[in-house]
């Protein structure tokens, strides 16, 4: 079935527009609730959120749908979506949410949606969901001695700190280090810091005063240049970016350079690999990573298995396939040794852990390959599918025959934004940047004919 509302991460759109409405939130808790609504037991759903204005309203509207349809609500507060995973499967509860819209500006918001077991849901899952949302939903409310209750949970951001901390391995310390963190003003404004100061480190904070519209806001991973004045300003090891949920993350190491998911990725498995930890014989990315990557990993006897864009499809992979290290090069980094979903503080401590272990510094941990030249633009579109016009499909062909040899084109339309992503890469920048400037304008022209 043709998908409505859900893109590749849940629900998301501008607040008070379709779909992020309180209608429509109040919809999902109805319809979600219905579907894991089984047995006779008390049933229990956990709800956390970033720090968006919207996601009062949208908490509020959720908390109405679920408990209408006879579920008891656990309300979080602000916590980070690996938090809300985690807690879910702690708190035994039916089902998980997190609102948020992760990297995008405070007008934007989401709807994340976790089974029992603290994994996103399936395609298949989400379809019955689609397909209860546009009937009508009288009959799935609970009676009204079965109305759920709704009841906000303080402390349990100090079971996410102490389960971060479990991860850092028991021989490893951050006394020592002076680290600055970036919080984006978003979920992990508060547990972030904590942790890293408990774990030994001098702990330098920006982006945490959050007031409801500053999320992302020139901060976080989307934006890293305040951090890296930071780092360069208090003399730091590292920068830690997170963004406004706190399942990505992106490093700055000593000298104000940026350090992408890529690359912690190769930290991470030839670290676990040297250890014996890593499974499934290396990991998992999407087909946004960079060759280099891929070049780096076969050196080294490590594969890399590539999804399409999503971090939900690189857990799926990852779980059909045995591997325990995956992510993307946007900063998703997912380790399922310890989480089920995307989680930038643990992937932030692995790193650290190499750095305390080897005594070098985070440029020298940071840098196992230079990456291929890389170009990717991206084409507003309002309607049509110019990715179906037969000169935008020729343009495509002819480009991938020319990459075919020394490097890679994906062409793809994002999942949470009205946009068309062109993305090439190979070991000549300038037909690179050839080849993406001809494709935008082979696709604006199609647009524009729609």
């Amino acid at each position: 079935m043709t998908r409505r509302y859900f893109g590749t991460d849940g629900i998301r759109g501008q607040s008070n527009l379709f779909p992020m409405t309180p209608d429509l939130a109040m919809r999902v808790g109805i319809a979600v609730g219905t579907i894991f609504r089984r047995g006779h037991h008390r049933h229990r759903v956990v709800i956390g959120k970033d720090t968006r204005l919207s996601g009062y309203m949208l908490e509020n509207a959720l908390v109405a749908g679920f408990t209408a349809a006879g579920l008891d609500v656990f309300l979080l507060g602000p916590i980070p979506t690996p938090a809300v995973a985690m807690l879910t499967r702690s708190l035994r509860a039916d089902i998980g949410v997190m609102i948020s819209a992760s990297h995008n500006p405070f007008a934007d918001n989401g709807i994340k949606l976790f089974g029992p077991d603290g994994y996103k849901l399936s395609d298949e899952i989400e379809a019955q969901i689609e397909g209860l949302l546009d009937q009508d939903l009288y009959s799935q409310l609970a009676k009204a001695e079965d109305i759920g209750r709704a009841k906000r949970v303080d402390g349990d951001i100090y079971r996410y700190i102490e389960f971060v901390k479990r991860t850092l391995p028991r021989d490893v310390t951050l006394n020592g280090l002076r680290i600055a963190i970036d919080c984006a003003n978003g979920a992990a404004y508060k547990v972030a810091p904590a942790a890293l100061w408990e774990l030994g480190a001098e702990v330098v904070t920006i982006g945490n005063t959050p007031n409801g519209v500053n999320i992302n806001l020139e901060c976080g991973s989307t934006h890293p240049s305040a951090l890296q004045k930071k780092v360069h300003e208090i003399r730091a090891d590292i920068g830690i970016a997170l963004d406004g949920d706190a399942d990505r993350v992106i490093i700055v190491d000593e000298n104000g350079a940026i350090v992408d998911g890529d690359q912690l990725m190769a930290v991470i498995a030839e670290s676990w690999a040297n250890d014996g930890t890593l499974k499934g014989g290396g990991i998992v990315a999407t087909v946004m990573s960079n060759l280099g990557l891929e070049r780096f990993l076969g050196d080294k006897g490590m594969s890399l298995a590539r999804t399409k864009v999503g971090d939900r499809y690189v857990v799926e992979h990852m779980r059909q396939n045995n591997f325990n290290v995956g992510g993307e090069q946007s900063g998703h980094i997912v380790l399922s040794d310890f989480g089920t979903t995307g989680d930038g503080l643990v992937a932030a401590l692995q790193v650290l852990s190499a750095v305390k272990r080897t005594g070098k510094t985070v440029s020298e941990i940071c840098h196992r390959f230079d990456p291929v030249p890389q170009l990717l633009r991206n084409v507003r579109i309002s309607g049509g599918k110019p990715l179906e016009d037969t000169r935008v499909l020729q343009a495509i062909a002819d480009a991938e025959s020319e990459l075919s040899r020394n490097g890679r084109l994906v062409i793809r339309p994002s999942g949470t934004e009205p946009l068309i992503r062109v993305m090439a890469e190979g070991d000549d920048r300038s037909q690179i940047e050839r080849i993406v400037n001809d494709l935008i304008g082979v696709i604006s022209q199609a647009k524009v004919a729609a």
